[in-house]
């Protein structure tokens, strides 16, 4: 969906803002419902994960965009396809925060829990706090399902919730009620229980329907009437929501007209954001896009993204393992495509061999890492930024590659140009460093003018380039640009410029296989100055009040550390912030940057892998602040460590 607004950033710090009130719309003596004026909302729907929550949440987050909010949100799901029903490990989770303001993460606590059934009312009401909106369907809370979860008895009848507003909804039966004239089975008619409810919250803050029955009914194409039943229920929910003593108030959150500038938006996911990069990379440069790769959460979206656009000269390879897609991703790259090979953390474990060879070979190769929660299969559907230090080092012998990290969902499409570009003037594999967070979170994106986008035309090697003593013309494929250390980069199969690969060491300029010392102390230096002298931009600090502390992340630690900054600043402290995107090169100004301040406090969801780097490199006391768990920062935990590292 698309939407044009018009406006310059707000920067309203989103802890700030609540709840405005506004006079009841109408005469509440002929019946109308009372209509509140919200700045805000964060809503989680949760249920069992083959309940339809990422596709109720997805939908809400697309209408939600549509009418023009500001939007950032938040799938949990499990790792497996169909966990077990009605337990709380097989809880799914959908958070959406949306806002008339510029906002940037999915938001701490809840304001609405839709719970679909007594596992996800356990699972997610610790995070709810006291006066939130409860929705909960009352046809699942029966003695064993409760039982399965540890309900001796009933929260809805034993007090437990009284803090909360809870909103007993019978959905099932009203969702089978309403469908009672489709001649659908019970069971059939229980699956658009989950449409029922995106039009009760749909009802509830004023959100647009026409999408969501155009996408049922182009979804269910081929059955029609299982596309007319969810509509139907969609539309049920909708009236409930309308007719119910239940529900006296709804909400509307205006659109986020000041939160953007002028252009046209769509909402969109990272890893739909990156697979639109790649293909912008590939047509900027005038070559073929590649993709070599085997399916793995959270990156298999990428893959099965690309595939749909052969139109766009992409060519998509499922490989039989990690190392046969990456081998063909190298390849390709060998041939003149733009290769790209996509995994998460233990597959790149197993690519980087040939991660390896790709740096002795010297050819552009991008290597995208979604990670994930770890060591080994770890938390495959959880997020984690434990891989920069394989990102840095995890290859045999000396085998630098430079490193590139999105920070949002919306920055992934930006990443993977600049990934690019590297990789095609320095002829080097390079890392973007994507997380779980950012591929399955979404947000508006402004969709750039391709005549703004970079241009990285490539040429390629065509005539020998070298002359001998007696005056013979060859090709060396090791002699470089002056300015870039790049080697020339020529195509299979152009007259006279046949040359050898392999990974057994190279001569400088021949490229003949060496065992020479002294050549060998020679290429690993130059390949290291190569990727030492990359040109990057300078790191920004955003600083307005000269202070003495300043935070430092990367990736997808940027939203809840602006958030937890903007708190701060609200709240009268004074706090610095940077953000980096390259990682290998650091920017040529950070250890100036870094020598600036007393405190250097470094928020990262591993066990301090970047500050590692930070102290090894400027020799700074940079100090930790790490988070574990499978999700992603939380404005107001991170805003109290961050004082706390202010005042200590």
């Amino acid at each position: 969906m698309t939407s044009q607004v018009s406006s310059q950033a707000d920067m309203t710090d989103e802890a700030v803002v609540g709840e405005q009130r506004a006079p009841r719309a109408t005469n509440a003596e002929v019946g109308v419902k009372e209509i509140r004026r919200l700045d805000r909302v964060i809503i989680r729907f949760a249920g069992d994960s083959g309940d339809g929550m990422q596709l109720t949440g997805d939908r809400f987050t697309s209408e939600t965009a549509s009418f023009g909010n500001d939007l950032s949100t938040l799938p949990n799901f499990p790792a497996e396809i169909r966990a077990p029903a009605g337990t709380l490990p097989g809880v799914s989770s959908f958070q959406l925060h949306f806002a008339d303001h510029d906002i940037l993460t999915p938001g701490d606590a809840p304001n609405v829990l839709v719970a679909m059934n007594p596992a996800a009312l356990r699972a997610n009401i610790g995070d709810v706090p006291r006066g939130a909106e409860v929705i909960v369907n009352t046809d699942e809370f029966t003695k064993r399902p409760m039982a399965k979860v540890g309900y001796a008895t009933s929260p809805l009848e034993d007090g437990s919730l009284e803090a909360f507003n809870v909103h007993p909804v019978p959905l099932t039966t009203l969702t089978i009620e309403a469908l009672k004239d489709f001649g659908l089975s019970r069971k059939e008619a229980e699956r658009s229980k989950n449409m029922f409810a995106l039009g009760l919250l749909s009802w509830m803050y004023h959100r647009p329907t026409e999408g969501t029955e155009t996408f049922l009914r182009q979804k269910f194409a081929k059955k029609p009437q299982i596309a007319e039943a969810n509509v139907a229920a969609f539309r049920a929910g909708w009236n409930f929501g309308e007719t119910t003593e239940d529900f006296a108030v709804s909400y509307e959150v205006a659109p986020a007209s000041k939160a953007f500038p002028t252009g046209t938006y769509r909402n969109i996911s990272g890893n739909l954001a990156l697979s639109y990069g790649l293909i912008a990379a590939s047509r900027q440069a005038g070559l073929p896009l590649y993709l070599g790769s085997y399916p793995i959460t959270p990156a298999s979206d990428i893959l099965h993204e690309l595939s749909k656009h052969k139109n766009f000269g992409v060519r998509t390879f499922q490989a039989e393992d990690e190392i046969a897609g990456i081998g063909a991703a190298l390849g390709a790259a060998f041939g003149g495509s733009l290769g790209v090979t996509t995994t998460s953390g233990p597959g790149v474990a197993l690519k980087s061999e040939t991660i390896g060879l790709a740096v002795s070979l010297e050819l552009p190769l991008l290597i995208v890492d979604i990670q994930r929660g770890g060591p080994s299969t770890g938390l495959p559907t959880k997020t984690e930024q434990a891989d920069l230090l394989q990102a840095m080092y995890g290859r045999n012998g000396e085998a630098p590659v430079p490193v590139v990290a999105p920070k949002t969902p919306a920055d992934c499409f930006d990443a993977a140009l600049e990934a690019a570009r590297i990789a095609l003037t320095y002829r080097t594999p390079v890392f973007l460093l994507s997380d779980g967070y950012l591929a399955n979170g979404s947000e508006p994106w402004r969709i750039p003018d391709p005549e703004q986008l970079p241009d990285l035309q490539v040429t390629f090697a065509t005539t020998p380039n070298h002359t001998l003593a007696d005056g013979t013309e060859v090709f060396w494929p090791y002699k470089r640009d002056a300015e870039t250390l790049a080697r020339p980069w020529a195509v299979p199969g152009t007259p006279g410029l046949e040359h050898r690969i392999g990974g057994i060491e190279k001569q400088d300029g021949t490229g003949n296989i060496s065992y020479d010392p002294a050549n060998h102390d020679f290429m690993v230096r130059t390949r290291q100055a190569k990727i030492d002298n990359i040109a990057v931009p300078d790191l920004e600090v955003d600083d307005p009040a000269g202070a003495t502390t300043l935070v430092l992340g990367w990736g997808s630690t940027y939203g809840p550390i602006t958030a937890a900054v903007r708190r701060l600043r609200a709240a009268g402290d004074t706090v610095a912030q940077a953000h980096l995107r390259h990682l290998n090169p650091f920017p040529r100004n950070l250890g100036e940057i870094l020598q600036r301040y007393e405190k250097v406090v470094v928020p990262e969801m591993n066990l301090g892998q970047l500050a590692t780097l930070i102290r090894a490199r400027y020799l700074v006391d940079a100090h930790s602040y790490n988070q574990v768990n499978g999700m992603p920062f939380k404005a107001e935990q991170l805003a109290t460590a961050l004082k706390e590292a202010i005042d200590g």
